[in-house]
């Protein structure tokens, strides 16, 4: 008795317009399969295949468990948004969106046209970059000479100075970090402020006050890039970290 065939769902990375598929031969999907690209109206969704053993409901959410699984998938997808954003227009879809074949592509891109169309337009032509900024950490304060020991009234009248230091530099960062934004808004399409991240996931004991997602036109990458240097000559006590340009992850999501 031969054995049964797998079965196959789409993996689906990203909607596009604009897109000519010959400018994707050799940029590969998931588990080493092709990309294809599904035409509906004037819209593109970009596909692979998948085996639904693996990627289908009964075993994804044990996938979704498994960091090094997910590590894998999330890093596959990103590369094929990547390469899409360089040739046209791009709308990323959520990690591991899976339809069941091409008929289901194209209806849900027929359900998103008008958000679809309307998320393209924001960002094509245009990529996204990433500013951070950090708060360097100060000089530990002087120590009382030891010889002298202080009284428990001065003592707690220093830490108290101390603690309103603290304050005040932490004031004074956030107003400077607002300052540093607002003015990479006069220079952008779109901004997104989005939460700082933890010092665990950013590797650097220095506090993050601003994480800052930018939409700029390509064409005015350098002066962008001009604006974030002059910024960073300014304010010498904090550290600007540039990152770009991605695919429009902040700004081609659907409303």
């Amino acid at each position: 008795m031969p054995e049964s065939q797998p079965e196959h769902g789409r993996y689906l990375f990203a909607f596009a317009r604009g897109l000519d598929p010959a400018r994707l031969v050799g940029v590969l999907g998931l588990r080493g399969a092709p990309l294809e690209v599904v035409e509906h109206r004037d819209l593109q969704a970009v596909v692979c295949s998948v085996d639904l053993e693996e990627f289908g409901e009964d075993r994804l959410k044990e996938h979704l468990e498994d960091m090094e699984w997910l590590e894998e998938v999330a890093r596959t997808h990103h590369d094929v948004v990547y390469a899409v954003s360089e040739v046209g227009a791009v709308a990323p879809t959520r990690l591991v969106t899976i339809c069941s074949d091409d008929a289901s592509v194209r209806g849900r891109v027929e359900t998103l046209h008008t958000q679809l169309s309307e998320a393209l337009s924001r960002v094509e032509g245009r990529r996204e970059w990433s500013v951070k900024v950090y708060a360097t950490r100060p000089a530990p304060p002087e120590t009382v000479d030891a010889g002298r020991p202080a009284s428990g009234a001065a003592y707690l009248q220093r830490k108290r100075e101390q603690a309103a230091q603290r304050r005040s530099t932490g004031d004074q960062h956030l107003r400077e970090a607002d300052e540093i934004h607002q003015t990479l808004t006069r220079s952008v399409v779109a901004t997104r402020v989005l939460q700082p991240q933890d010092p665990r996931l950013t590797g650097r004991a220095d506090t993050m006050i601003l994480n800052g997602a930018y939409l700029v036109p390509t064409e005015e990458t350098d002066g962008f890039r001009a604006v974030v240097s002059r910024l960073a000559e300014l304010n010498p006590t904090l550290e600007i970290e540039l990152n770009g340009p991605w695919p429009p992850y902040s700004f081609a999501t659907l409303d």
